[in-house]
């Protein structure tokens, strides 16, 4: 019998948050202990699975199947394929050093338990093959998250806390139904009794197109608050802002990704003739949040708020690579939901440091740091970088793969995104300008330097964004396999053919 490891990916963090909740706060060092050890077996759980994974299977692997409310067609069915490997692996890497590095500072015992919680929540989101399954754990999730930006975040944080929450549930009543309409349809469309698994509607169900659009929307809808896409953006640079960095390093690192990653599998694979009739609105908006995401962080204050419009922008290229539907624009678009993981959970990170040191946030109080502090500037740079795509570095591949796999499908839309690669050398390379370049005042001349608790925090960050830039093959060898089947699964569908570069003439070859 198979060892059900992603069953024990979701359950050793559930189990985990229920432990420490019944712990003595007598003893915070023993509860912080403990929340280690879990997040950090379960994170080891997460590298064993990208260490196993077979890169010649482009399907579901390590699954777990089981009948759950036999009646309903609703069954415990786990599986991770390329598109989904990484989310879980970047899953299982934050948690324990956002659990290792940030101080929450008050009530210890509640934080922690919360935190694992949502990850377990994030897990089996990432996992779930039922949509039944995936629901439940998609709004497990928001729980958590209401909880930790309401409970340890900053001033407004209830506003922030309770608007989040809102928005989040409004999107998932329509999902809601969208997921039941779907199941209960299945029936007499191909199924031949309801059912909620996801595979088996991907393969056996055909939906008139007006039936299949409708509840390709209504699921949608969902996900594009989770994104958020414009205009369903504004609840995120106030959750963002008011959350405690630890939350906003979860929600930047992996919990938008729901958003990105269900439009993927639970939009593009299980309706590709809506997905396909539905690109121009999709691409239209992600443009518009590249472009509006950019051009309101170039005009923020608040260094925090600044890269929470930073991420409106960098997700709408995920969106646009998404819905070119080509295996590259696809590939770099799964890519750069990891990269944007990656550099924004960094760049929260350090603006949660020069919070804890200066207690602002306020551009025009910060200046001269990397006087103060060179090695903490040096850090802040390469995470900055990264984030606005120069090459050597982890978000440069994304991006490139995006734009250049959409051009074949979506030119004038891909001509426009590229716009927001320029505006965000702008606004972050003047933010940069600003905080650390020229003369520290009085506040700001002893600035602390990084200290090593820190820098151990910060270095995995740094490491993945360099390893990645450098040497992306690891990652697109197990991505693309996946996303080639997803396309041929879109082919088989519609008749959609994907277009091909073609070869140029060099002059060199000979007629026949």
């Amino acid at each position: 019998m198979q060892f059900p490891i992603l069953a024990t990916l979701v359950f050793a963090p559930a189990l985990g948050a229920v432990a420490i909740s019944v712990l003595s706060n007598r003893r915070p060092e023993w509860i912080k202990l403990a929340a280690i050890l879990i997040s950090v077996f379960t994170g080891g759980l997460s590298i064993w699975v990208l260490s196993a994974f077979s890169t010649a299977d482009s399907g579901f692997q390590f699954v777990s199947k089981h009948t759950w409310i036999r009646p309903w067609g609703i069954s415990w069915h786990l599986g991770v394929d390329g598109i989904s490997l990484f989310l879980v692996v970047l899953t299982g890497v934050l948690f324990p050093l956002v659990i290792l590095g940030i101080d929450p500072h008050r009530d210890h015992k509640r934080y922690l338990a919360w935190l694992l919680l949502l990850e377990a929540g994030m897990m089996g989101s990432f996992l779930s093959l039922d949509l039944f399954l995936f629901f439940v754990f998609f709004e497990i999730v928001l729980v958590p998250m209401y909880f930790l930006i309401g409970g340890w975040g900053y001033d407004d944080r209830v506003y922030a806390a309770t608007k989040f929450f809102l928005y989040t549930m409004v999107g998932s009543a329509f999902m809601l139904v969208g997921i039941i309409s779907t199941a209960v349809l299945a029936k007499t469309n191909g199924a031949g009794h309801i059912t909620f698994d996801l595979v088996e509607l991907a393969d056996k169900v055909s939906f008139a197109a007006s039936t299949g659009r409708w509840l390709f929307f209504a699921i949608a809808i969902g996900f594009a608050v989770k994104v958020p896409m414009f205009p369903l953006h504004t609840w995120l640079p106030d959750a963002h802002t008011q959350a405690p960095t630890g939350g906003s390093i979860i929600l930047a690192g992996v919990m938008l990704k729901l958003g990105t990653y269900g439009l993927l599998r639970f939009g593009v694979y299980l309706f590709p003739e809506a997905a396909h009739y539905a690109r121009p609105l999709f691409l239209t908006l992600a443009v518009i949040g590249i472009i509006y995401g950019a051009i309101a962080a170039t005009m923020q204050t608040d260094l925090k708020r600044l890269v929470a419009y930073s991420s409106v922008a960098h997700l709408g290229f995920i969106v646009l690579g998404t819905f070119a539907i080509t295996t590259q624009s696809i590939s770099g678009a799964v890519m750069q939901n990891i990269n944007h993981g990656v550099s924004t959970g960094a760049l929260f990170l350090l603006v949660g440091m020069i919070y804890e040191r200066r207690h602002t946030r306020q551009i025009a109080e910060l200046n001269g740091i990397q006087k103060a502090a060179p090695i903490f500037a040096a850090g802040f740079m390469i995470v900055m970088l990264s984030s606005i795509g120069v090459p050597g570095l982890n978000g440069f591949i994304g991006e490139y793969l995006v734009l250049t796999g959409s051009f074949l499908t979506a030119r004038w839309w891909t001509v426009v995104a590229a716009a927001g690669v320029i505006l965000a050398a702008l606004y972050l390379l003047w933010a940069y300008q600003r905080v650390f370049h020229g003369e520290p005042d009085e506040n700001n001349r002893t600035f602390p330097e990084l200290k090593l608790k820190e820098a151990a925090v910060l270095l995995p960050f740094i490491g993945i964004i360099v390893f990645t830039g450098v040497y992306p093959k690891p990652m697109l060898d197990r991505i693309e396999p996946s996303v080639k089947a997803l396309i041929a699964h879109v082919s088989d569908k519609t008749g959609y053919v994907e277009p091909t570069v073609p070869t140029p003439v060099t002059g060199d070859e000979v007629t026949p």
